[in-house]
C-alpha cells in the first residue's frame, strides 16, 4: 500500500498513516485496519453518518487513547459499532423494543442504547450499565467491522467540535494511528440516539433519522395509537 498512502501531518509530533480508500482495494484496507486494531491502535474510519474513531474494545489502553485524543469527558461513553443487524440482535435477545427498531432501521443512522454486555469493560461505557450500539449503512465500514469488529467508537472530532464528514480540514481530526479516507459520508449528519434501558424509550439525540418516525414505531410496539 506504499503507493497509495501517506502520512497526515498535524501540529503535534504524532503522525497518522492515511489511506485513500477511493484508490485502494477493500481487501487491503481491511487488513490494514485489522492490523492496527488488533495491535492495540486507534483508527479513524468512515460510516454512513460521520467519520468515527475506534479501537478494539478489549484493549483498554486504546480506549483511554480515544478519550485523550478527543479531549472527551470521562462521563461520556463510547458506543459499539457492529457488522450486522443479526450481530446486534444477539446482544438484546429479550429486548423486544430493541429488536423491533433494529430490524426496521438497521443498518442505518440509529444508535440504540441497551444493557451493556458483560464482556464490555465499564471504561468503554463511562461506568454506565448501558451502551449504545449501531450498524452503519456503509459498505466499507461494514467490511472493516466484519473483519475486526465490534469497535468501540465515537465521532472523529475534538470534543465540542463539529463532526467530520469527509469534507473540510483534516488537520482538526483527533490523533489516531490510521485514517481511512473514503470521501464525504453519504448522510453528512450524526445518528439519532434512543435509550431503551428505561420503562419508556427516551430520545438522547435527534440526528438525521427523525424522532417522529422512531416514535411512531415505538408507540405501535407498545400498543398505543400512532
Amino acid at each position: 500500500m506504499r503507493g497509495d498512502r501517506h502520512r497526515l501531518a498535524r501540529s503535534r509530533t504524532k503522525l497518522t498513516v492515511r489511506i485513500d480508500a477511493t484508490r485502494e482495494r477493500v481487501e487491503r484496507i481491511v487488513e490494514e485496519v485489522a492490523a492496527v486494531a488488533f495491535g492495540g491502535g486507534t483508527v479513524i474510519f468512515p460510516t454512513d453518518t460521520v467519520y468515527g474513531i475506534g479501537c478494539d474494545p478489549m484493549r483498554l489502553q486504546s480506549v483511554e487513547r480515544i478519550f485523550a485524543a478527543k479531549g472527551r469527558p470521562r462521563d461520556k461513553p463510547l458506543s459499539l459499532h457492529l457488522a450486522s443487524t443479526a450481530e446486534l440482535l444477539e446482544y438484546v435477545p429479550n429486548d423486544e423494543r430493541a429488536q423491533t427498531l433494529a430490524r426496521r432501521f438497521l443498518p442505518g443512522p440509529l444508535t440504540l442504547v441497551v444493557k451493556r454486555p458483560a464482556w464490555i469493560n465499564e471504561l468503554v461505557s463511562a461506568g454506565l450499565p448501558s451502551i449504545g450500539m449501531r450498524v452503519p449503512n456503509h459498505a466499507l465500514c461494514l467490511a472493516l467491522l466484519e473483519r475486526c469488529g465490534p469497535l468501540a467508537a465515537t465521532s472523529a472530532n475534538r470534543s465540542g467540535a463539529c463532526a467530520f464528514t469527509g469534507e473540510g480540514e483534516e488537520g482538526c481530526l483527533p490523533e489516531a494511528d490510521l485514517f481511512v479516507y473514503a470521501g464525504p459520508t453519504p448522510l453528512r449528519a450524526e445518528s439519532t440516539i434512543i435509550d431503551l434501558t428505561g420503562e419508556h424509550a427516551r430520545l438522547i439525540r435527534e440526528g438525521i433519522l427523525s424522532a417522529d418516525m422512531i416514535g411512531r414505531r415505538i408507540r405501535l410496539l407498545m400498543g398505543e395509537p400512532s
